[in-house]
This record gives structure tokens, sequence and C-alpha cells, in this order.
């Protein structure tokens, strides 16, 4: 692992210091990373399926629930496999390879949701905002629309990002304080000139983090006023209902992401920073089923008729 190039990244290791080093520990670890990866797993299925086989649900805004879901799959598939394999093995190294390519996808997955909350929020202005046009607005071509536009623009930013950093120089001990690989730790590590990529990460976070979060409190700030302004107080707490679950989703990710960006570095950030990046790819997929299911009746009125409709087919 001494001085490489573009060319020959076969012999380049990167070494991942999140996971803990005694065996005690570790055995502690696997079993808390595999139950999240199950629950997270289990939990989002659960909203897929909820969705898919109850006609009721085939609406614009759980046609973007169902992409969350989805994405929240995939967001801990990218990072806890991995991580399992390595508490299994006894070894916190991982390949060129394996690592770039767990940075694409995570830029991918990170990018398609700052994109979709922002998409939801919309959904929700167009809702209870223009009701009237709602059905218009939102129809079946633009909801398609809306929902390429994550996809799109998450394998632009991710090539943007994890290309140029794969391009890179790595020299001496390639160790990253992380549980999984990131481009900015991976800046960090570089013997190379950095000012490109970092560049390009700044103008990202801006554009995708900063943009859609303003996007997202401006239609907020409609959206409350729009809810303020019903007669009575049913109404209002049915549309404010309908967004509440969404605004507990868009809390939790972008304050993750506010604290771990915008807080004051000191001696031990690289900790705090592996725990924060931990959450967002961790805990908040796994508890965003608790969080639509329990605030949601449709949803769960769907998983109880279908867990029924499983119960009297195993009858027969």
């Amino acid at each position: 692992m001494a001085d490489n190039n573009p060319a020959n990244t076969t012999t380049v290791l990167f070494v991942l210091l999140g996971l803990p080093s005694t065996p005690q520990l570790r055995c502690g670890s696997f079993v808390v990373f595999f139950s999240i990866y199950l629950m997270t797993l289990g939990g989002n299925l659960t909203i897929l399926i909820a969705i898919v086989s109850d006609a009721h649900l085939h609406t614009p805004m759980y046609f973007f629930l169902a992409n969350l879901s989805f994405l929240e799959m995939c967001y801990t598939t990218v990072t806890l496999p991995n991580i399992l394999n390595n508490i299994v093995r006894q070894s916190n190294l991982i390949s060129f390879q394996a690592c770039f390519c767990q940075v694409y996808l995570f830029t991918f997955c990170a990018t398609f949701e700052c994109i979709l909350l922002a998409i939801m929020a919309y959904d929700r202005y167009v809702a209870i905002c223009i009701p009237l046009r709602y059905r218009i607005i939102m129809n079946q071509e633009r909801c398609l629309q809306l929902g390429s536009i994550p996809w799109i623009m998450g394998t632009l930013n991710s090539i943007i990002q994890s290309l140029p950093t794969s391009l890179l120089r790595y020299c001496g001990l390639n160790k990253i304080d992380r549980l999984y690989c990131e481009v900015q730790p991976l800046l960090q590590l570089s013997c190379s000139d950095t000012t490109l990529n970092k560049m390009l990460t700044t103008g990202s976070a801006l554009l995708f983090g900063v943009g859609f979060m303003t996007f997202i409190l401006v239609t907020y700030v409609f959206i409350v006023s729009a809810i303020l302004r019903i007669p009575s107080l049913s109404g209002r707490l049915k549309a404010f209902s309908t967004c509440s679950s969404h605004i507990t989703v868009v809390i939790m990710y972008y304050g993750a992401l506010i604290f771990m960006y915008l807080r004051p570095t000191s001696s031990d950030s690289w900790r705090v920073d592996s725990v924060i990046s931990a959450m967002y790819c961790m805990a908040i997929p796994v508890l965003n089923p608790i969080i639509y299911s329990l605030r949601n009746k449709d949803v769960k009125r769907s998983i109880g008729n279908f867990l029924l409709w499983k119960r009297f087919t195993r009858g027969y």
C-alpha cells in the first residue's frame, strides 16, 4: 500500500476503522447490524407489498412512498452486507474496486433521497394548496416524469463524484474512519491535488443538500399557510396528517446531514462523523416504515388486510 497510481488499482486496499477491534464487540456488532438489516428489509418490503396489493393506495403519494421504501432497502444493502462480511472475516480491509463501487452506490442513494423528499413535498403542496387541480397536475404521466428525475440525477451525480475520486493517487496507510467508503474521507487520504474534487463535492452539497432542503422548507411554508386557512379543526388535522410522516423523515434525514457537515470540528470529530453517517444510512431506513405505518391509517389498514388475507389463505 505504498505509492500507487490509477493504472494499478488492484494493489490498493483501504482499511475501514469504524468496526470494533475486540472479538466480543464484533460479535455484538454483528447481531446489531444483522438485526437492523433484517428489520429494514422486512419493514420496507411490507410497505411495498401493502401499496402494490391495495388498489386504494395506487395514488401519487403512495407511488413516491413506494420509491422511498425501495430506496431505503438499497441504502442499507450498499453498506450492511459488506460490514457483516468484514465482521465474519475479522478483517477491516476493502479493495479499491469494492470501495468505489460503494462510493458510487452510496452517493446515488443519498442524491436520490434528497430529490425524492423534495418531490414528495411538492406532491403534498399540490394536494393541500391546489386540491381541485390535484388529479390533473399529478396525473400518471407527471408522476412517472417526476419519478425518473431522482434516477437520472442520482446517476449523473454519482459519476461526477466517484469517477474523479477514483482517478486520484492514494499513498501510505489508507485508513478510513467510517464503516464504509465515502467521498470525503477518500479525499482526505489522497496524495493528489483534490481542489477539483472538493469543488465538485461542494457544488453537489449546495445543489442537492442546501438547494432541495430550501425547496422543501419553502414548500412547507405554503402548505402550513394553506392548512391554517382551513376553517374546521378536523379539516386542519386531516390535512396535516397527510404530511406529518414526510415532515418527520425530512427532519431526521436533513437534521443528521446538517449536524454532520455544519458542526464545528474537534479532536474526536471522526467518531461523531462515523456515528452520524451510520445513522442516516442505517437508522433512518429502519425507522421509515415504522413512521409511515404508525402515522398513516391507510397503510395500517392495507397491511392488516394483507395479513388477514395471508392467514385466510393458509387456512386452505
